[in-house]
């Protein structure tokens, strides 16, 4: 029984549990960004790609193949979810100044 209270209270001072919320609501919103990079935003640049296949775009030089395509969408995918990120945490950060003082 003491084991089970420890367990609880390290749960409790280290906040696991609210961190195996945020990891499940990341990925979900790392889903939701991929799909708007990849149905919203990469269906404008496009026709700017020769062929439209923007995940298929490439050059080659020579024998090696660089497909900057998908590379391109996983660079956007990121800065949106930087961006969100640190307005999430500007606005989490700002509610702690207000509230510390």
């Amino acid at each position: 029984m003491k084991l089970i209270k420890e367990f609880m209270e390290f749960l409790k001072e280290y906040k696991v549990l609210a961190l195996a919320v945020a990891f499940i609501i990341g990925a979900a919103a790392n889903t939701l960004v991929k799909s708007l990079v990849d149905n919203i935003i990469m269906p404008i640049v496009t026709p700017f790609i020769p062929g439209g296949a923007w995940k298929e775009a490439a050059f080659a030089l020579g024998p090696v193949v660089i497909k900057w395509g998908a590379f391109l969408g996983e660079i956007i995918n990121f800065v949106i979810i930087a961006i969100v990120v640190f307005m999430i945490a500007k606005k989490i950060m700002k509610e702690e100044k207000v509230s510390k003082k």
